[in-house]
C-alpha cells in the first residue's frame, strides 16, 4: 500500500468537505480538517482516531492558516497537498443593488482566506513536492444573475491557482468545478435566490433538485479527493469540470 498522504482539508465538516475527508480516511491517509462546526469532525476523529486532527474555527481569522499548518506539522510532520474547500455564496444580489462591504465579506471568505492558506503552506508543499486543490465553481467561467460576488471571486481562485503553477514549479496546483453539488448552499440558492436571479437560472437549479439529478458529493468529492493524492504535474494551473476527460482516472467508476 502506498505511504499515507498527509492533507488539510477545510470547509470539511459538511457536503463536498467531508465527502473528501471521509474518501481520504477510507483509503488510509491523515487529515487536518476545519470548519466551524466542530460536531461532524469529532466524529470522524473518533472514527479514525490515528488519522484525524481538526480545528474549529473560522477561515477569515488571520491566524487560522498559521494554526492549521502547525497542528499537520505537530501531528504528522510533513505535509503532501492542501484542499481549499471552503466558502460562501452569499450576498445574491446584482451589483446595482449590492454593498461593497459585502463583497469584501465574501471575498475574505472565498479568496482572501484561500490565498493565507495557500501562503503559509506552500513552503512545506515544496519539500514534498505536493499538491494544492482548489474547490472551483462554473460560475467562475460563465455568469448568473445576482451571483456576481460568488462568481469573481470563484474566477480569483483560477486564477491564483495558475499563478502558483508558474511560480511554484514543484506544486501541483488545480482547481476544480464540483457541478452542481447536492449541498447546502444548494438549499440555500433554492430558499434565498429566487428573489433576484433570472427566473430561468432558478428554476434550472429547481428542477434539477426536484428531478434527482444534482451531482452527489461523494462523486465530484472523491475526484479531488483523488487529485490531492496523486494529481500529475501537467495539470498544474488548469481548471476542469469534476467529470472532464483530462480527469478520468481520477473519477469513480
Amino acid at each position: 500500500m502506498p505511504e499515507p498522504q498527509v492533507i488539510i482539508i477545510t470547509g470539511a465538516s459538511r457536503g463536498i468537505g467531508h465527502a473528501i475527508a471521509t474518501h481520504l480516511l477510507k483509503a488510509g491517509h491523515k487529515v487536518i480538517l476545519t470548519a466551524r462546526s466542530p460536531e461532524k469532525l469529532e466524529e470522524l476523529q473518533t472514527e479514525y482516531p490515528s488519522q484525524v486532527q481538526y480545528l474549529a474555527a473560522d477561515m477569515t481569522l488571520p491566524d487560522t492558516p498559521y494554526k492549521l499548518k502547525e497542528l499537520a506539522l505537530l501531528h504528522f510532520h510533513h505535509i503532501n497537498a492542501v484542499i481549499i474547500n471552503h466558502g460562501a455564496l452569499s450576498p445574491m444580489t446584482r451589483v446595482a443593488n449590492s454593498s461593497i462591504d459585502d463583497w469584501k465579506a465574501l471575498f475574505d471568505a472565498n479568496f482572501f482566506s484561500a490565498l493565507a492558506l495557500a501562503k503559509e503552506t506552500i513552503p512545506y508543499l515544496r519539500e514534498t513536492k505536493g499538491r494544492l486543490i482548489f474547490t472551483s465553481s462554473g460560475a467562475a467561467t460563465g455568469a448568473y444573475t445576482a451571483w456576481g460576488a460568488y462568481g469573481t471571486s470563484k474566477a480569483a481562485l483560477n486564477h491564483l491557482s495558475k499563478h502558483i503553477a508558474v511560480e511554484e514549479p514543484d506544486i501541483t496546483s488545480v482547481a476544480v468545478s464540483p457541478g452542481r453539488v447536492d449541498t447546502d448552499m444548494q438549499k440555500e440558492l433554492r430558499e434565498k435566490g429566487k428573489a433576484e436571479m433570472a427566473p430561468k437560472d432558478h428554476e434550472a437549479f429547481s428542477k434539477e433538485f426536484e428531478a434527482g439529478t444534482l451531482v452527489r458529493p461523494e462523486q465530484s468529492g472523491g475526484v479531488i479527493a483523488n487529485l490531492a493524492v496523486s494529481a500529475k504535474p501537467e495539470l498544474a494551473g488548469q481548471y476542469f469540470k469534476w467529470n472532464a476527460p483530462e480527469l478520468a482516472e481520477y473519477q469513480l467508476s
